[in-house]
């Protein structure tokens, strides 16, 4: 029988399997703690929540200081490429989260939306949480 490889989720504080996705989204807490400050008592990781009648779970949910939702984060394992899918599915999750911003990874590449009027634009310069 092999032994499964488990990680410590500081967001959810217990030992969790290690799968590639999960890989990605420990990786992920990392950067948003250390390089864009986020405090980890400001973020979540798979936070379920409704959208019309169905189950959905967002990998990482950032708060504002308010405790309200401000970033939606979608991590996909390293071979998973970012298409506009996996922005789609995003933004579908912002339809009940209502964030400013979204965040699709895979470890290899990542990419930052911000809200604009019309949607969602990419973002060059990643901002620190005190200025989100």
């Amino acid at each position: 029988m092999e032994e499964r490889q488990t990680i410590w989720d500081p967001l959810r504080k217990k030992e969790v399997t290690l799968t590639p996705e999960e890989r990605v989204r420990q990786w992920c807490i990392g950067v948003l703690s250390q390089r864009m400050e986020v405090p980890l008592h400001l973020m979540m990781s798979e936070v379920g929540f409704r959208l019309g009648g169905k189950k959905f779970r967002a990998d990482i949910l950032v708060y504002d200081r308010k405790a309200q939702p401000l970033m939606v984060v979608e991590c996909k394992r390293p071979e998973v490429e970012l298409t506009q899918e996996v922005l789609d599915q995003a933004i579908r999750y912002n339809m009940a989260l209502n964030v400013k911003y979204l965040l699709i990874t895979n470890g290899n590449r990542t990419f930052m939306f911000g809200r604009t009027v019309s949607g969602f634009a990419c973002i060059d310069q990643v901002p620190v949480y005190d200025r989100m």
